[in-house]
């Protein structure tokens, strides 16, 4: 942890180095008003951001105007992220200067060519083009928070040779990480859900977040919108990380209980069966599938391990179901449990990682930095006989936008 933590900050610190090595460079010709000004400026922007992580968790953010407090937010995340697409820039630049220096230097070995080998000097194309990719990220995460709500219908067909007849056609809707608390538009909440019933799906099922941290994010306005959710074959839902309420400090051990228990009754009065570690065996045309949810499973240390699949998977066996869909919230649980140890499972559905809101998003290139954390995490992975699909994430959290990787709402249809 302590290694880790050591290089995000040599990370952070080159990258503000660099930052200002360019800045500098860059306005180092303008008249000296000028120069001082955009210094000035770009050095208060810089201790403002870092001041605003700083005292974070002293910041009233829920008494800022909506549109302000995104605005700030983006536009922090974006100049530090900017910043380090400057540092990655021009590391290439440096390197290119080192390797330069090297080939002249061997060149001029016992020769005259000191004064030739002082004289590399910064590529001017690549500081041009450090700067405006900056730039273009600042912009890029400030318009980005017009995308919190820009919901995409992802369609996947899927074939399963072991899947009863009677199912054949069946479509499931899956959506996750819906993150109540980082809403701020009722409206548009509600057109994404509309999404969700225009598909006209068997079976819905949410495979866990629906908070930040406390119940009360739920108000009675999002339940009534939750509520319209509805499916033949019924609605289904598991826990995330972010619903135990771990990540806040709580007046008593009580308190933090209570309201895991008000965030289940949720669940029932808005027609959610929250499934807890329990199997449920769906019945169509004389035949059967079983669907399995599971508690929060996680392979990475910084996230809680709830879920108990021998307990959920218990009597199972004895029924003799051929075909089986599991509802776990942490696609790492993918590969460190499911394909050792259940290899029945045909298809897991997974959420957590919302694409970190952030990447490259097309159908030949998927890119984002969360890859870097994550095997699996956004769309659909196939080991053997083994399905994983992992959601982008109905909502967004921190960052209240979205960057190439937009919301989604998943509709499978099984053949």
């Amino acid at each position: 942890m302590a290694f880790r933590l050591i290089i995000i900050l040599s990370i952070i610190a080159l990258a503000e180095y660099y930052s200002f090595i360019l800045i500098r460079s860059m306005v180092r010709n303008l008249p000296p008003v000028w120069r001082m000004s955009v210094t000035g400026v770009y050095l208060a922007l810089t201790i403002a951001t870092w001041l605003s992580f700083v005292l974070f968790r002293l910041i009233n953010w829920a008494s800022m105007p909506h549109l302000v407090r995104n605005l700030f937010i983006a536009f922090v995340l974006g100049f530090v992220v900017g910043k380090i697409v400057i540092l990655l820039i021009m590391l290439v630049d440096d390197i290119r200067r080192l390797l330069t220096w090297l080939i002249v230097s061997m060149a001029y070995k016992g020769g005259t060519g000191g004064e030739a080998v002082t004289k590399i000097e910064r590529s001017v194309f690549l500081r041009q083009a450090a700067l405006v990719m900056g730039g273009l990220t600042v912009l890029g995460f400030t318009a980005g928070i017009r995308n919190r709500y820009s919901y995409r219908v992802r369609k996947i067909k899927l074939n399963f040779p072991n899947l009863p007849a009677a199912f054949k056609g069946m479509r499931i809707i899956q959506i996750s990480d819906i993150h109540t608390g980082s809403f701020d538009n009722h409206a548009a909440v509600a057109h994404g859900i509309d999404r969700v019933m225009d598909q006209s799906a068997d079976l819905i099922l949410f495979t866990g977040d629906l908070v930040n941290n406390h119940s009360d994010e739920v108000d009675k306005k999002y339940q009534e919108i939750y509520s319209r959710l509805k499916a033949p074959m019924g609605v289904y839902s598991t826990l995330g990380n972010h619903d135990y309420g771990d990540y806040v400090q709580w007046p008593t051990p009580e308190a933090k209980v209570a309201n895991l228990d008000t965030l289940k009754g949720i669940h029932a009065s808005m027609g959610w069966r929250l499934m807890m570690n329990e199997h449920i065996v769906l019945e169509k045309g004389g035949e059967k599938i079983a669907l399995i949810g599971i508690e929060n499973w996680s392979a990475k240390a910084n996230f809680p391990k709830y879920g108990n699949m021998a307990k959920a998977m218990d009597g199972l066996k004895e029924k003799n179901i051929p075909f089986k869909i599991l509802m776990s919230h942490d696609p790492s649980h993918w590969r460190a449990q499911v394909l050792q140890e259940y290899k029945d499972i045909d298809l897991m559905l997974s959420g957590h990682t919302h694409g970190m809101q952030f990447g490259v998003d097309t159908k030949w290139y998927k890119w984002s930095p969360v890859q870097y954390m994550y095997n699996e995490w956004a769309g659909l992975y196939t080991e053997g006989n083994q399905n994983l699909y992992v959601n982008r994430g109905f909502g967004f959290l921190g960052y209240p936008g979205r960057v190439g990787i937009m919301p989604e709402i998943t509709l499978f249809e099984l053949g």
